[in-house]
């Protein structure tokens, strides 16, 4: 799946140094067309969201048969609700939700949860980030597209996943840095400290707890922002 006879340890060691990395052309030629195409044109997407202590999310059936007014109206209304408190508008697939799913069996993304717990796709992670102890990969797909954004958080409050790593598989074809949907991380007064422009076939990777957010995108960007995102855990 990773792209072959590549030295990571460059990589590595700037994992080491910053805590995050973003390390280009990571996937193989293959998967990477294959993810691509599954993203852009057989995921059936529902919109997550959260303005306020519970998270919530509109499954497809209903998600699909909102016009884009109503749903670009539902996501102003959720960004204006955000205001003093962590919140969050996108879309988004749940691989492991509909990992039990019979009917989806043959979905590359349902698939995509065996492979990342695959013996040497974990050994490969191990090795990357330099942590033995990691043995679950959570991941979904996400797509955002205008209005769309994650206010600052820490991925904390999850003791029960034990998470040590986050990560996002950027798949957006020539996307722009003016688009927004930026990975920005930010210091303990709140300023960015480095930004991640989600470049197509680049894998942002960085340890968890650390202070980040991804910017609102614009309304005249010209593609979603596709991605799979998720945290290596113990």
């Amino acid at each position: 799946m990773f792209r072959p006879n590549v030295d990571y340890s460059p990589w590595c060691d700037r994992l080491r140094a910053h805590g995050r990395v973003q390390i280009t052309n990571i996937l193989d030629d293959e998967y990477l067309d294959r993810f691509y195409a599954a993203l852009a044109k057989e995921t059936e997407w529902g919109l997550a969201y959260q303005a306020g202590a519970e998270a919530k999310r509109i499954d497809h059936v209903e998600y699909a048969a909102l016009d884009e007014t109503r749903r670009a109206q539902f996501v102003a209304d959720v960004a204006r609700q955000a205001r003093g408190q962590y919140a969050y508008a996108y879309e988004n697939y749940s691989m492991l939700g509909r990992y039990l799913d019979e009917a989806r069996s043959e979905h590359l993304l349902r698939q995509l949860v065996d492979v990342f717990h695959y013996e040497p796709i974990l050994d490969f992670i191990r090795q990357l980030t330099g942590d033995p102890a990691i043995a679950r990969v959570r991941i979904q797909a996400t797509r955002y597209r205008a209005g769309h954004f994650l206010r600052r958080h820490d991925d904390t409050g999850y003791d029960d996943q034990h998470r040590r790593f986050a990560f996002v598989f950027n798949l957006s074809r020539g996307w722009q840095a003016d688009w927004g949907g930026l990975l920005q991380f930010l210091g303990a007064d709140g300023r960015v400290v480095d930004t991640f422009v989600p470049h197509y076939n680049s894998l942002s990777l960085f340890k968890v707890p650390q202070l980040h957010c991804v910017s609102q995108v614009a309304a005249w960007a010209e593609a979603p922002r596709y991605a799979l995102t998720g945290w290596f855990m113990t």
